[in-house]
């Protein structure tokens, strides 16, 4: 079953997008009376569409029942990168339940955006962020914020980690079950090329706790969906 968000609602009925009701007549084709799920202040409704000639109205037949997620409020720290890379990376971590999602500017990084380009990246960065939640069966969708320099982190709270591939001390495993209680987990990843030493000291300068994934070097666009694994893992309860 489809499940789209909305932001507004009037009487017995939801107030969704203009793309949502092209996608719903157009692309799912759906008639009058199939039913949908719609999320509206973080509760999922059970609704039924009524089409209308070229209108789409939606209708609440019940509010279903909320489950909660254990996972703590994961925030990605991560690189600017090329929009594939980029845009798989939105995707995959919305799936995983990441909560909050930083893109930082990184000496090695090869894409560079200016406030124009910037303000265009956030509208379509938040496009994926909603059509992955919506996929996913999420009851929110992760925030994305605007581009931040090493400097503008000095003020996050919770476990902070940065991914560190020349620092062997603290695993990724030690660090997690060292801090299963913690609410909230910062994890900054960086590009390609890696973080420079001048740059994960800095981190640590913030409070950032080096940490290796292991042995292995990874593609920057697979460390995100490996660190998330392992949260859902540790945060699972059995």
């Amino acid at each position: 079953m489809q499940r789209y968000f909305s932001k507004e609602k009037k009487d017995n009925k939801f107030i969704l997008s203009e793309s949502d009701y092209y996608h719903i007549r157009v692309v799912m084709k759906l008639k009058t009376n199939e039913q949908v799920q719609v999320v509206y202040d973080s509760f999922p409704y059970l609704c039924k569409i009524n089409i209308i000639e070229k209108n789409v109205e939606i209708e609440i037949i019940e509010k279903l029942e909320k489950k909660e997620d254990k996972m703590p409020y994961v925030v990605l720290l991560i690189p600017l990168l090329k929009e594939p890379k980029f845009d798989l990376i939105l995707q995959k971590s919305t799936e995983l339940g990441v909560s909050e999602i930083i893109p930082v500017v990184l000496s090695r990084s090869i894409v560079k955006l200016d406030n124009e380009k910037q303000e265009k990246k956030l509208e379509r960065w938040n496009k994926i962020l909603k059509e992955a939640s919506e996929q996913s069966y999420r009851l929110d969708i992760p925030i994305i914020r605007e581009i931040k320099q090493i400097k503008d982190l000095n003020n996050l709270d919770g476990l902070k980690i940065v991914c560190s591939t020349s620092n062997l001390d603290n695993n990724i495993k030690y660090v997690l079950k060292n801090n299963s209680l913690c609410d909230k987990i910062n994890v900054l990843i960086g590009p390609e090329g890696g973080i420079t030493d001048t740059e994960e000291k800095k981190l640590e300068e913030l409070g950032f706790i080096p940490t290796t994934l292991g042995n292995r070097i990874m593609r920057v666009e697979t460390v995100p969906i490996y660190l998330l694994s392992l949260i859902n893992y540790e945060s699972m309860e059995w």
